[in-house]
């Protein structure tokens, strides 16, 4: 009896190393496409610049530091807290109150602190984010007279 079917022949390996090299590429693609998104989302930095400080003596005698901060990195972050000299102030003491979102495209802002200060006194003024970051600036009291 004849055989009426051929036997079926595998592959030819030129075939299978296209496939192969497809194979390859696509995921080649898929993982630098996926590494790209990790470093836009998760490499962003937060960077808070102070730009200005103005001190205040008001009528009543209350003393207020007004203090102009810019964001310049590269995304949006949240103040946790105002510290003077290392120590954090309450939200009842700054205004906008604390905590309050910055994001990139705001313009800079200005951070009140009611703050009992003298002319002449050397302080560091820090803005705390929620993410740990601290971003201290010195300034020397101003010379307002009481």
């Amino acid at each position: 009896m004849k055989r009426l079917w051929r036997s079926r022949k595998a592959l030819s390996p030129v075939v299978a190393a296209i496939i192969l090299i497809a194979v390859t590429v696509a995921v080649s693609i898929a993982v630098a496409a996926w590494m790209g998104a990790l470093t836009f989302t998760f490499m962003g930095y937060e960077k808070l610049e102070q730009t200005a400080c103005t001190w205040n003596w008001g009528a009543d005698g209350s003393r207020t530091i007004e203090v102009t901060v810019s964001n310049t990195g590269t995304k949006d972050c949240t103040v946790n807290h105002v510290e003077v000299n290392h120590v954090g102030i309450s939200s009842l003491s700054v205004d906008p109150q604390t905590p309050f979102v910055f994001k990139t495209t705001d313009p800079a802002k200005v951070v009140t602190i009611t703050y009992d200060y003298y002319n002449g006194t050397s302080y560091d003024i820090a803005i705390v984010t929620s993410a740990g970051n601290e971003f201290t600036d010195h300034f020397v009291g101003g010379q307002d007279e009481a």
